[in-house]
């Protein structure tokens, strides 16, 4: 179906419904020569929850016009956000995740034939990976991780050193899952995750035409942003008493 649709279309049919979208023009360009490569990322923090089917939503629409979907299940990020999911059961989060998303997906009748799922754990902890967090950990100060980091990672009286990591660890799997663009949540929420670390593109070799997709982000019913990690999720799905 993707490739029976002109350039247009698929444009038309990526960009719907977003909040905002950062690098149009870049965007149309390559839909002129090729598909597009695009990446969701989520933290295997915990129960994933009805508003899940807002991402889901727009990733079909991805999926429909052609592109190549990338799930970035980011195991170790949601250790290093206060330890979010203990070590030992990152494995079978992941596992539970990637069930969840393949039967929201095929529940709304997506093709998956251009879907991939990747753990962070694949490639973060390689050799290559490890010596480019060195590099970003000299390169970033203290104040800016924190400012980049205070929207995505939890924040608590005595913050841990493995948060204000958690950014600059974002910016590096744009480069390392070769895509052309991010569709995540609100600007509130990761525009500054997303443009600190593009400050030191000059000494970091990273994806500086990089395509940013706002999602609007769903808000929960105490008022705040919807999390799967919350000890009390209100599930209106009934996931919590049943997977």
């Amino acid at each position: 179906m993707g490739d029976q649709r002109s350039p247009d279309e698929k444009f038309q049919l990526i960009t719907r419904n977003l909040q905002e979208v950062l690098g149009e023009e870049r965007l149309k360009e390559i839909l002129k020569e090729r598909e597009l490569k695009v990446y969701w990322g989520t933290a295997t923090t915990g129960k994933p929850h009805v508003a899940y089917f807002v991402p889901m939503s727009k990733i079909a629409d991805f999926l429909k016009a052609g592109c190549e979907v990338t799930i970035l299940f980011a195991d170790l990020h949601a250790y290093l956000d206060n330890m979010k999911a203990p070590w030992e059961l990152l494995e079978l989060r992941v596992q539970y995740y990637e069930q969840i998303i393949k039967a929201m997906l095929e529940s709304i009748g997506v093709p998956l034939d251009k879907l991939r799922f990747v753990k962070g754990t694949d490639y973060q902890l390689s050799r290559e990976y490890t010596l480019d967090v060195y590099r970003l950990s000299s390169m970033v100060t203290e104040h800016d991780a924190k400012k980049a980091g205070a929207e995505v990672v939890k924040q608590v009286e005595h913050p841990l050193l493995s948060g204000l990591l958690y950014p600059g660890l974002q910016a590096l799997d744009e480069e390392y899952l070769k895509v052309d663009a991010q569709f995540g949540a609100s600007i509130r929420d990761q525009l500054l995750e997303w443009t600190t670390t593009k400050w030191y593109n000059n000494s970091l070799i990273l994806n500086t035409e990089l395509i940013h997709m706002m999602n609007p982000m769903v808000p929960g019913l105490t008022g705040g942003k919807m999390s799967s990690s919350e000890e009390n999720p209100i599930d209106l799905m009934g996931w919590d008493r049943g997977l």
